[in-house]
């Protein structure tokens, strides 16, 4: 369920930098973040290109995820996304730019530790919209089938996370990491480096793809024999005249900063790559043997379920709570008498949007002709239901509703979805798309039955006063 919360969205103060090498690239790097409107989510762009083209942080726009995520929009690329846009989710930043001048952020230490001390250094400051989350109330699984892994979201309070790590090695064995609230990202998570194992970086070196790394940004557990020749390819590629393997099984030159750095690496990347799905989430993510293919597979399918809900975003109504307006208010307000009256109650009412709702039964009048033997709810009158919503929204702005009425001025971008049967409940939605200005307003409007969309229309309406 998609909801909006008493929070304020934020970014940041002012614009800050920082400079480094990238992982896989191996070029100089300058990235800095910038301020960004409410609504804005994270977006990157590439200033060194013509244009300076913007890649929003949008789970659509993964093209791989074998050394890292990799986003592509128009032939455009970033590279190794995910540390970032962790600690943007880890400091609670819901809108923020992040200009670089290649495609490959910084790796830093191989943690966020570094993004998450500029960010703070750049300090925080709130926007004048409310933050949006996805309140997760059903479990939500993917598993990859052919790796094991498996990621789940379940009912939860806040934001949690909880990563399983088992990669069949000796040397790494399996490990746990749990973040449970994100104010403890800093602390528990940000400095939490990237691993890889010697098998892997061999690999990486043989094709080229490993050439801003050293010891200082990679954890490397040697879960082989280290040969004399990979050992010389190590010291010309990391610059180090005497590389060994200390008694924990990784190479010299670096402490674990825990001993489940490896857990807690992978948690980070969750967080990172969940991000992806564009909206703050509220739920626990339980992932086992998580990876960005998993990762992002996952990120995905949450994108499409808050998709379809953006689109339906049904309202919730508690019925066991009075409504703001009952039937015999509602006729204080509109000149609308049965039976062409097709609103029974308002359950909110605000300067900007109305919710009510229709009961529909047998006895409707337009059953007897619409049609014998299969009575289905007219559209129009479904769209006359909506304008009298919005009617209800409209007069509820001036002094005196009984002494004006609202014609429709047009209906436009009008769609059917789903046909509405007898015994049905209609949900109306009713939101201003402008302010009201010289008693013309202009309205967006839903109706829902059973969960889903079934109209929905622009109207826009002339305010007349009759008395």
């Amino acid at each position: 369920m998609i909801t909006t919360t008493k929070i304020k969205q934020t970014t940041i103060s002012k614009a800050i930098s920082l400079s480094g090498v990238g992982l896989h690239t191996g070029k100089d790097v300058k990235l800095t973040f910038k301020p960004a409107i409410a609504d804005n989510g994270y977006t990157f762009t590439r200033v060194d290109l013509d244009g300076s083209p913007i890649i929003e942080a949008n789970i659509n726009f993964v093209t791989s995820t074998q050394r890292g995520t990799v986003l592509e929009k128009n032939g455009v690329a970033i590279q190794t996304c995910e540390h970032v846009l962790a600690a943007l989710v880890g400091l609670e930043i819901d809108n923020i730019n992040i200009e670089l001048n290649s495609s490959e952020p910084p790796i830093m230490d191989g943690s966020s530790k570094y993004f998450v001390e500029a960010l703070e250094n750049a300090g925080l400051a709130n926007l004048q919209h409310f933050r949006k989350e996805y309140v997760v109330k059903e479990v939500i699984t993917y598993k990859d089938d052919k790796s094991g892994s498996e990621i789940t979201i379940i009912p939860s309070d806040h934001y949690e996370v909880t990563t399983m790590v088992d990669f069949g090695t000796k040397i790494l064995g399996t490990q746990n990491a749990t973040l449970n609230n994100l104010k403890d990202f800093k602390t528990n998570i940000s400095n939490s480096r990237t691993f890889s194992f010697l098998h892997e970086i061999e690999m990486l070196l043989n094709e080229g793809l490993i050439k801003g790394g050293d010891l200082n940004n990679a954890i490397v557990y040697v879960d082989k024999e280290l040969s004399e020749s990979t050992m010389a390819k190590l010291k010309i590629a990391f610059n180090k005249d005497d590389i060994k393997v200390k008694s924990n099984g990784i190479l010299n030159n670096l402490t674990l900063h825990y001993p489940n750095e490896a857990a807690r690496h992978k948690l980070l990347d969750v967080i990172g790559d969940l991000a992806l799905s564009g909206i703050r989430l509220r739920g626990k993510v339980i992932a086992n043997k998580p990876g960005h293919f998993v990762n992002t597979k996952f990120a995905k399918k949450l994108s499409d379920i808050i998709k379809i809900e953006r689109k339906n975003n049904v309202p919730i109504i508690d019925f066991s709570k009075e409504p703001v307006m009952d039937t015999n208010k509602i006729m204080e307000v509109l000149p609308h008498r049965p039976p062409f009256l097709f609103v029974d109650k308002i359950h909110e009412l605000s300067s900007s949007k109305v919710i009510g709702i229709k009961n529909v039964t047998i006895n409707e009048s337009f059953f007897q002709g619409h049609f014998p033997g299969f009575p289905v709810m007219p559209g129009v009158l479904i769209v006359e239901a909506m304008a009298q919503i919005g009617g209800i929204l409209v007069l509820n702005t001036l002094e005196n509703p009984e002494n004006y009425l609202t014609f429709f001025a047009k209906i436009d971008k009008v769609r059917f979805k789903n046909k509405v049967f007898p015994g049905d409940t209609i949900i109306f939605k009713c939101t201003l798309i402008t302010p009201i200005r010289r008693g013309i307003c202009h309205m967006q409007g839903y109706a829902y039955v059973n969960g889903k969309l079934c109209a929905e229309a622009e109207l826009m309406a002339q305010i007349t006063k009759v008395k």
